[in-house]
């Protein structure tokens, strides 16, 4: 019996060890996407600076320590976030509206203290880091009979975050429909020093496994029954790939070039060192001091074709080192569409260039919104499952990032306005400049100015024209045809009460 048992338990180990071959291809990549994107300890354990010949593992140690990253994934990520996320999105929960399970969940999701819409800006992040993530929404059992018991025991669905690092098996199913339907998922829950917990979702059950590596042992744990039918996973996709499941980071590219720039900062470190503290050629027989000033013993009576001499180093390569970083630089910027919004100095484009850039960048924040809005329609659809409701709201995420370059277009404004001569031509341009000053009345001006034919804006039209044309111009009488120069707004408005018209309009 005892063979039997731990043939059993071997056979579970090696059962909970079988790996998607998607995650098997990927896993690496998403590690070294992981490292990038949090630096730091990580980065560098991790050891991505190349190894010179004959490095030994001391000189390559200290050379890992004295090498910063300037860490562009992390940049251009936070740079997304702070467009998709500078204004919340829009939910109208309709029947749902005033639900205390609703508003519970919305201020504690996961049962963490943090908020739905905090969660929703880390699931942001780490797909934008893998390309994708999943979102587990569970609901404890603790049998109660009523909705009114589970609100007074403080029972709710709440969600889980899993990054793609951890879910390590998973199986779609197409059903008669056409619909592709999630039948099987695996993912470690919990790593406790030798212990590993996993979880297998099926739906019809829920499997807790715990796992020795050392041992290469598995135990079955816990077995409960899944009520829902189905399994409440959820796949937050950043842009979608051709592969089922697996999404396209936006920082796959950038990942790579950040990694050049990080050994190019090694090279510069020793350059440095190189020029500043030169390297000596001695025999073996002198006695070598070191630091400023130091000085070196040769033996009494010694071959003077053997007098130490230092290797001369030239200082132009640390020029090419960081001409070649500046460019690495702009090609990430090229590769994210954020020249324009991460630039800190003084760079020549054209107007076109840039506006180009930022709709670029501007469809792929879209893009993204619509990808999270889609995730979270579905994670509410699974709250109103746990919770025996239909859910009928609507979810809806910022769709246009406007990325505007005040000054540049100040400064085309000003040239505009020095150029014009016609009163018409002037009251535009004023209505652009107080456009970009935020002006809240004009909203009010612009309604008025497209309906004008409205008798009941009859007087705001008077006043609007009244405070834009200051200037001398000509109005026409349209049944006779007779034109007179108006030098004065009394004049203006006491012609365009008898019909007379503004020419130009």
């Amino acid at each position: 019996m005892s063979a039997i048992a731990n043939t059993t338990i071997l056979e579970d180990f090696r059962k909970l060890n079988l790996k998607h071959n998607e995650y098997s291809r990927n896993r690496d990549r998403w590690l070294f996407l992981y490292q990038s994107y949090v630096g730091g300890k990580d980065y560098t354990d991790a050891g991505h600076l190349n190894r010179y010949q004959l490095e030994s593992d001391g000189e390559y140690q200290k050379r890992l320590m004295t090498t910063p990253l300037d860490n562009h994934c992390a940049s251009v990520i936070s740079t997304y976030m702070s467009f998709l996320f500078r204004e919340g999105p829009e939910r109208e929960f309709y029947s749902w509206t005033g639900q205390q399970d609703v508003e519970d969940f919305l201020m504690d999701c996961d049962l963490e203290g943090r908020s739905f819409d905090a969660f929703m800006k880390d699931v942001s992040i780490w797909s934008s880091v893998f390309g994708h993530c999943w979102v587990i929404m569970t609901k404890p059992n603790i049998g109660a009979q009523t909705m009114a018991q589970e609100l007074a025991a403080g029972v709710r669905p709440y969600v889980n975050l899993i990054t793609p690092l951890v879910v390590s098996d998973w199986k779609w199913e197409r059903e008669a429909n056409g619909r592709y339907k999630l039948v099987y998922l695996k993912y470690i829950e919990e790593i406790v020093d030798k212990l590993t917990v996993i979880k297998e979702w099926f739906p019809d059950r829920i499997l807790t496994w715990e796992m020795y590596e050392e041992k290469q042992e598995a135990y079955l744990k816990l077995e409960e029954p899944n009520q829902l039918g189905m399994i409440p996973a959820v796949l937050v996709y950043n842009r979608r790939s051709v592969v089922k499941g697996i999404g396209v980071s936006d920082i796959n590219d950038v990942a790579d070039v950040q990694k050049m720039i990080y050994n190019l900062t090694s090279e510069q470190d020793q350059a440095i060192r190189l020029g500043t503290h030169p390297t000596l050629v001695v025999p073996s027989t002198a006695q070598v001091g070191s630091g400023a000033g130091a000085m070196i013993m040769l033996q009494e009576g010694a071959d003077p074709g053997q007098n130490p001499y230092a290797l001369e180093f030239s200082n132009a390569a640390i020029t090419s080192i960081h001409s070649s970083m500046d460019k690495l630089i702009e090609s990430i910027d090229r590769m994210a569409n954020t020249g324009g919004v991460r630039v800190t100095a003084a760079k020549t484009s054209s107007g076109v260039a840039q506006e180009v850039e930022f709709q670029l960048l501007n469809a792929k924040l879209s893009e993204k919104a619509s990808n999270l809005a889609l995730a979270e329609e579905q994670i509410w659809e699974l709250f109103g499952v746990y919770q025996q409701r239909t859910w009928d709201g609507e979810i809806e995420y910022p769709n246009s990032f406007s990325i505007r370059d005040d000054q540049r277009e100040f400064q085309q404004l000003a040239q505009a306005k020095s150029a014009a001569t016609s009163p018409e031509a002037l009251a535009v341009i004023d209505f652009r400049l107080r456009e970009m000053l935020d002006d809240p009345t004009l909203p009010t001006e612009l309604e008025i100015i497209n309906e004008p034919d409205e008798t009941e804006h009859e007087e705001e039209i008077m006043a609007i024209s009244e405070d834009r044309l200051t200037e001398p111009h000509i109005m026409r009488n349209p049944e006779t045809g007779e034109e007179q120069m108006v030098q004065t707004n009394e004049q203006h408005m006491a012609l365009m009460q008898a019909g007379w018209v503004h020419i130009g309009e």
